[in-house]
């Protein structure tokens, strides 16, 4: 098995076209075609990580953060970061990261935190913009219904829970082809007119490449016409941060209580209360302040996020419970996440999760 046949799986669970423009995922170090010895999951790409990988000779580690964040311009060992990059490539250990092609993932880190709290009827609180392209081309109407069935295939068409979804019109098509075409209708050099059908699919631009490659390889023209276009349209399946329900409603201390038991944390952060029953939750792993409107919108009784700095908390208004459990702490289960898809996917290989904790915050 190589490099390739692992993270061709992963970005199944979190496809690379999820992840947010500022941010760095996929291969970081390493070449896809390398033979796999063993995975080590881990949160963060330490030191002590890569040493882990080589104690347990694994030489993929599947990291949620990223180790190379930005560019880097030189490599002498000088911050942790270089110093994690140089030992890998010593090692010839490579490093994968997800971060928020997984955080924007249905199945993925606000999934993980709903499943953990036990809620029901879960969502996406940010479903996810510029994710669906819409592609419209023009073919003879007697080869329509055969490239829509291609376009299908290729995964465009799929909208919430309908698939196969197309808008079609008819009408004329003109064309004169110059005396270097090589026209499979009409005669080169002289104008013909064709009866058309135009065709309108949407899909995710994960499936970019598979439905443009459909497109022509389904198309009888020698030069195809077609456009393609970027949407704002919201993916309800995509996006930051799930909203859930408990199954019983529960006063606001005994969730906090609840919520620092479940969550493992040593130290829960809350806006004042509000003497009231919490049954709807909000959650996003990871920094998530930027999220408290959409919460709040969302009508949740409380917000369970991290990174929430002082003046955020006024944010609350009295109209909601926020709940800052800590960075690490709001993403730890990731990585038994990622562990499971994998363990499943690839039954006898060898998938580790990493012992180590990378939490860099201690309490007293």
């Amino acid at each position: 098995m190589i490099i390739k046949d692992i993270t061709n799986y992963l970005e199944e669970l979190a496809p690379l076209d999820y992840a947010e423009d500022f941010d760095n995922v996929g291969l970081l170090v390493g070449n896809y075609n390398t033979e796999v010895s063993g995975v080590l999951i881990t949160l963060d790409t330490l030191e002590e990580t890569v040493d882990e990988a080589i104690e347990k000779k694994t030489n993929l580690i599947i990291s949620f953060h990223p180790i190379i964040f930005s560019g880097l311009k030189k490599l002498n060992g000088n911050s942790y970061v270089e110093r994690v990059v140089l030992k890998a490539i010593k090692n010839d250990i490579a490093i994968y990261a997800t971060h928020t092609a997984l955080d924007n993932s249905k199945n993925g880190v606000s999934a993980k935190m709903c499943e953990v709290l036990g809620l029901e009827n879960t969502k996406i609180l940010i479903p996810k913009k510029g994710i669906i392209k819409k592609l419209t081309t023009y073919i003879p109407s007697d080869n329509a219904e055969d490239l829509r069935n291609s376009l299908f295939n290729a995964g465009a068409g799929s909208i919430g829970n309908y698939d196969n979804c197309s808008f079609n019109t008819i009408g004329e098509g003109t064309f004169r082809g110059n005396e270097n075409s090589n026209p499979v209708i009409g005669k080169k050099g002289k104008l013909h007119t064709e009866k058309e059908t135009q065709i309108s699919v949407v899909f995710e631009s994960k499936n970019e490449s598979a439905v443009l490659k459909a497109l022509q390889n389904n198309h009888p023209y020698e030069e195809v016409a077609y456009e393609l276009i970027t949407t704002e349209n919201i993916h309800q399946d995509i996006g930051m941060g799930m909203i859930g329900e408990l199954s019983n409603e529960m006063d606001e201390t005994a969730f906090l209580h609840y919520l620092k038991k479940t969550m493992k944390t040593d130290c829960v952060r809350h806006s004042p209360l509000l003497r009231k029953k919490i049954k709807k939750v909000a959650v996003l792993g990871g920094s998530g302040s930027f999220a408290i409107s959409n919460a709040k919108r969302a009508n949740a009784d409380v917000y369970v996020s991290a990174d929430f700095k002082y003046h955020e908390f006024f944010k609350a208004e009295n109209k909601i419970l926020l709940a800052d459990i800590g960075h690490y702490e709001s993403e730890q289960f990731t990585k038994n996440l990622l562990v499971a898809h994998l363990t499943k996917k690839f039954s006898n290989f060898a998938i580790i999760l990493s012992k180590k904790s990378t939490n860099p915050i201690y309490y007293i």
